[in-house]
C-alpha cells in the first residue's frame, strides 16, 4: 500500500503509456477498443466499471488482460445466490496454533477486483462492496482494514436473464463511474477471435505487463493536472440538470453524476494527449456515465423507453460551450 502521493506523469507520458496498455490488451482481446479505452480512462480517473452485456463476449478476459497490462494484483469472484459478504471481504478464523482469531482477507484485498455476474448475488452481499468502492477500506467485526492503492472494481452483469438475479440497488449502481456495453463483434472480428485461438494452441492468452501499480498512480496524478475550462464545467452541470427536468425521468442524476462527467472527460482528454477538455470529450462519456443513474417514470418504463436514448436526446438539445479558451493554447 502506498501512503505518500505519487509523482505525476506529464499528459504526453500518460497518453503514450495508455496507448501501449491498450495495444497490449489488444493482443488478447479482439475489438472492444472503445469500451476498453473508456474502462482504462475510468481507472485513471479513480473509478469503477460495470460491464453490462450478454455472456461470452470476453468481458472476463478483458478485465484480466487489463489488470495484467497495468501490473495490478487481480482477483476474480464468481457471484452466486448463496454468496455471503464475508466471501468478499474476508473474516476472522480460529487459529489452533495461537488459540486466537486471525483475520483472513477476502478477494477484495487486491488491485483489480472482478465481480463476475454481480447481479446473481443478493443485495446484502452486493452491498459488501459499497464501503470498499467508496472509501477504499473494509470494516469487519469492528476493525477497519485499508485496501491497497490503486484499487478498482470491474463488475459484470447479465441484462437478459431475470430468474435467480437481483437488480443492483441505485446506491450500488451510483458507485460505478460508468456502465459499459461490449456488443457483439462483427464478422471479421469474430473470425479473428477463432483464428487467434487456433494459432496459440491453448486456452490462455498471454498478456505482458506494461506498467506497475506505482506507475498507474503516477498516471492518475497526471490526469489530475489536466485543465478543465469553466465553460465545460457549466456544460456538465447543464446536462445533469436537464436529466432532473426531463418528463420521462422520475429521478435524474445527482451531483456525483456531474462530477463524474468532468473527471472521466478529463481522463479521456489525457489519453488523447491533451491537457485540456473539449465538449466532445463530455459528449463521448455522457451515456456511459449518466444512463445508469436515471430512474424512469412508470409511464416511460411501460413504453419501453431507454435511459441511453434519453441521454442522447438531452445531448442534442442542451447547447455546448461556444468556445473553450484552453483549446487555443
Amino acid at each position: 500500500m502506498t501512503d505518500s502521493p505519487a509523482p505525476a506523469l506529464s499528459v504526453p507520458e500518460v497518453a503514450a503509456l495508455g496507448r501501449r496498455i491498450l495495444d497490449e490488451v489488444g493482443t488478447a482481446v479482439v475489438g472492444m477498443r472503445d469500451p476498453l479505452e473508456l474502462a482504462l480512462a475510468t481507472i485513471l480517473a479513480g473509478g469503477h466499471v460495470l460491464f453490462e452485456d450478454v455472456p461470452g463476449l470476453g468481458k472476463t478476459l478483458a478485465a484480466r488482460s487489463l489488470a495484467t497490462a497495468l501490473g495490478l494484483d487481480f482477483a476474480r469472484l464468481q457471484c452466486t445466490p448463496d454468496l455471503l459478504p464475508a466471501d468478499i471481504t474476508g473474516s476472522s478464523v480460529y487459529d489452533p496454533a495461537t488459540t486466537d482469531f486471525v483475520f483472513r482477507p477476502g478477494p477484495v484485498f487486491t488491485g483489480l477486483f472482478l465481480a463476475d455476474e454481480i447481479n446473481r448475488t443478493a443485495p446484502k452481499t452486493q452491498s459488501a462492496l459499497l464501503e470498499a468502492m467508496a472509501e477504499r477500506q473494509v470494516s469487519i467485526e469492528g476493525s477497519t482494514y485499508p485496501l491497497q492503492r490503486p484499487f478498482h472494481v470491474l463488475a459484470t452483469s447479465n441484462p437478459v436473464e431475470y430468474e435467480g438475479t437481483y437488480p443492483l440497488p441505485e446506491a450500488q449502481l451510483d458507485r460505478f463511474m460508468v456502465r459499459l456495453a461490449v456488443g457483439y463483434p462483427d464478422r471479421d472480428e469474430e473470425r479473428e477471435v477463432l483464428r487467434r485461438r487456433l494459432d496459440r494452441r491453448q486456452e490462455q492468452a498471454e498478456v505482458r505487463r506494461v506498467v506497475d501499480a506505482a506507475t498507474v498512480l503516477a498516471m492518475q496524478a497526471g490526469v489530475e493536472a489536466t485543465d478543465v475550462d469553466p465553460d465545460v464545467v457549466t456544460y456538465c452541470v447543464d446536462l445533469v440538470a436537464a436529466t432532473r427536468a426531463d418528463s420521462q425521468l422520475e429521478v435524474g442524476a445527482s451531483p456525483r453524476g456531474s462530477q463524474t462527467l468532468v473527471l472521466l472527460a478529463r481522463a479521456v482528454a489525457a489519453l488523447d494527449g491533451r491537457d485540456y477538455v473539449l465538449p466532445e470529450d463530455v459528449k463521448r462519456v455522457a451515456v456511459p456515465v449518466l444512463a445508469h443513474r436515471l430512474t424512469l417514470t412508470p409511464t416511460a418504463w411501460a413504453s419501453n423507453a431507454q435511459p441511453q436514448t434519453i441521454v442522447r436526446a438531452i445531448l442534442d438539445r442542451v447547447p455546448g460551450p461556444a468556445t473553450v479558451a484552453s483549446a487555443a493554447r
